[in-house]
């Protein structure tokens, strides 16, 4: 049964006040027809601190905008403020807990204060859930943006790894890193990804664009069709009780449209170990890389363990830094990061080979298990132990694949979310598939 998000007209009054002090209201643009966005606090605002949700960086104030935000700004959008985020974005302790920073506390679901929005881009996805905006900017390196849309019930898209600038955003792993918008709706998502995207000098990774991409998205949004497609179901989470039913609409739905759920034989096992090692190795170089042009007068990680260390009693009240440590010593190491690159790289190209034995349009599958209640004692692992726990989208994070999720189902009332995933710079078609299913 289809989740009705009635809840996004409605600002959920128990959770304002919390919420307010995550947004900072910035002046309103005088220019008519805004659209007013909400930022996540890792992307660079000139005159605007980026912080990370970190204490550590509240002086690191932007000297100059961040490329996607000057694309914003040239489009009609008015930044109405910036949301919270998991501190470092969940990438500095193994017990960290989503949507808590040591700046601005814990971001809270809309629907029940007790449970968590997921993240990083926690912030992004309860602001547009509660009705303060229509869109907001994630990023993600591997769920940061579809787990939260997904678990508080909105649209989420990562976008293809290269597609939109990197530029300006404090980095986890070059090689998976992305924003991408947060919005109410297909179409908004799709207007504003249009709006960000495009080559940027400083990011290499955007020369990558084929020649002649076609970057008109929001033409997609009119598509009410799936005739002739072909849809490679992903399994996670079709295994409980309530995956049965969640099939059955989903393979009801697509034949409606016109198009196929295909089964697919991929018994592969997710190099999690591999990929651990590639964020853990590129975050030091990353994020060094960013300090090294910024006004924060840190300069390197190992700094920022020191005030970390020093600051122990506000910053790691409630988890360590045990990630900061390993990823100094992963650094040095790069025989073992070109191995496990490697892994990765073959893991994408088994991916993309199921895509061309199936003949498969798109993969389709449940985004992420419903919301869990926040754990302020074992953190996020040891809570979403206690829910149903499920996720899809971990190939479409290393392989730099574009993902979208939109509200499709809810288990004991918490939103799941329809994932599609496509092949490298698919991003307009599977726009265009979720849209069909959203109509």
């Amino acid at each position: 049964m289809r989740f009705l998000f009635i809840f996004l007209f409605f600002f959920h009054l128990a959770f304002a006040d919390e919420f307010n002090a995550l947004i900072e209201e910035y002046p309103l643009s005088n220019k008519i027809n805004v659209i007013n966005i909400v930022i996540k606090d890792n992307i660079d605002i000139k005159g605007k601190a980026t912080t990370a949700g970190s204490l550590a960086l509240v002086d690191n104030i932007a000297k100059e905008n961040a490329f996607l935000i000057e694309k914003l700004l040239a489009n009609n959008f008015h930044i109405k403020g910036k949301s919270n985020l998991s501190e470092w974005a969940n990438f500095r302790s193994t017990n960290s807990i989503s949507g808590w920073s040591s700046i601005n506390g814990q971001t809270t679901h809309p629907l029940d204060t007790e449970y968590n929005p997921c993240g990083s881009s926690s912030g992004s996805a309860v602001a547009v859930a509660s009705g303060l905006v229509d869109i907001a900017i994630g990023t993600e390196t591997n769920g940061s943006i579809t787990c939260p849309a997904s678990v508080v019930g909105i649209v989420g898209m990562k976008p293809t790894v290269g597609l939109v600038s990197r530029n300006g955003i404090i980095p986890i792993a070059s090689s998976q890193d992305t924003a991408g918008p947060m919005g109410r709706s297909v179409k908004i998502v799709a207007q504003t990804l249009q709006a960000i995207s495009g080559e940027d000098l400083n990011d290499i990774k955007t020369k990558d664009t084929p020649q002649n991409f076609d970057r008109n998205f929001m033409e997609a949004t009119n598509n009410k069709t799936l005739k002739g497609k072909r849809f490679g179901l992903l399994k996670s989470g079709f295994d409980n009780k309530f995956g049965k039913e969640f099939l059955k609409t989903i393979e009801r739905d697509i034949a409606n449209l016109g198009g196929t759920i295909v089964v697919i034989d991929d018994k592969r096992n997710y190099p999690s170990e591999e990929e651990y090692f590639v964020l853990l190795y590129e975050f030091k170089h990353g994020l060094e890389s960013y300090l090294k042009n910024a006004s924060e007068k840190k300069k390197s990680l190992q700094e920022l363990i020191d005030f970390n260390n020093i600051n122990s009693e506000k910053v790691m009240e409630l988890f360590g830094q045990e990630i900061f440590y390993l990823a100094i010593e992963a650094s040095s190491n790069e025989d073992q990061y070109l191995k496990s690159l490697h892994v990765l790289q073959e893991s994408n190209e088994e991916t993309l080979l199921l895509i061309e034995k199936y003949n498969l349009d798109a993969f389709i599958g449940l985004t992420r298990g419903p919301a869990w209640k926040t754990n302020k004692d074992g953190g996020d692992n040891q809570a979403m132990n206690e829910v149903i726990s499920f996720g899809n989208g971990g190939y479409a994070a290393i392989g730099g694949l574009p993902h979208i999720t939109i509200p499709y189902f809810s288990i004991n009332g918490f939103p799941v979310g329809l994932s599609l995933i496509g092949k490298p710079w698919s991003d307009k078609e599977i726009i265009s598939y979720a849209s069909a299913l959203e109509h």
